[in-house]
């Protein structure tokens, strides 16, 4: 009952799925973060039913590319891409750390924050449109819950940069050991299913998100001395981006 009610907090967070309603406890807290790749899974598996749709029905390519670039965000309710902008925010000030900190706090949105999520997204409208083939996309759908399974890790592994804030409560609530346990395990299986599926596609697909995940300590810890919630959300559109343009490169070998 415990990691149920872990699993529905999970989605209450982390997505706009409806979940039954209930009071957050400290022990359930724990866990939350195990079930943070079944949200990617869930997602996975909606872009993959819209591709079917798409197919079914010969519904034109313009709708599949933008309807399916939409559902991750529909899907969470743009919760990553807030932490994104202000990243982006952040990270174009040029300012100090203790400032680009300040600025990630900030939530009013700066035109850096735009331009780079409008540059982001016809990056990714552009890669989504090569997945054609049916081994891209299922490759796409399993990137979501890779870039969940490393976002995970990367919260209970990497130094917070700040002793407060969502991500800070969230590392400090959870169980560590187990968490990243299970955490590894469902990366262990997602990579090796990616490589089942296509070993080609999936070298090329585990490059690019290994690639984000060292990006992305390595930028947060020189620019802001540790990751936060809202850097987080920054590196899973960054990996879920690398993921997209690997898998539609893939299936052009």
């Amino acid at each position: 009952m415990r990691l149920m009610k872990s699993c529905a907090i999970a989605f209450s967070l982390y997505s706009r799925i409806p979940m039954p309603q209930f009071q957050w406890k400290k022990e359930e807290m724990k866990y939350v973060l195990c079930f943070f790749p079944w949200i990617g899974a869930v997602i996975g598996l909606c872009v993959a039913g819209w591709a079917w749709l798409c197919r079914t029905f010969q519904i034109g390519s313009t709708a599949y590319v933008l309807i399916g670039t939409a559902l991750p965000i529909l899907l969470t309710g743009g919760f990553h891409v807030d932490g994104f902008m202000d990243t982006m925010d952040a990270l174009h000030s040029y300012q100090s750390r203790e400032r680009k900190l300040e600025i990630l706090k900030d939530s009013h949105i700066g035109a850096f924050s735009v331009i780079m999520l409008l540059l982001y997204y016809l990056i990714y409208l552009a890669a989504f449109s090569g997945i054609q083939s049916e081994k891209a996309l299922v490759m796409v759908g399993m990137g979501f819950v890779l870039s969940r399974c490393l976002s995970g890790i990367g919260v209970v592994t990497l130094r917070p940069a700040k002793e407060d804030g969502l991500l800070r409560s969230c590392s400090d609530s959870a169980e560590k050991k187990g968490v990243l346990a299970a955490l590894i395990v469902q990366l262990v299986l997602c990579c090796a299913g990616m490589l089942a599926w296509s070993w080609r596609m999936g070298i090329l697909v585990l490059a690019g998100a290994a690639g984000s995940f060292l990006y992305y300590r390595c930028r947060s810890y020189k620019e802001f001395g540790g990751i936060t919630g809202d850097t987080a959300g920054y590196f899973l559109l960054l990996c879920e981006a690398a993921v997209v343009i690997a898998a539609a490169l893939g299936g052009k070998c």
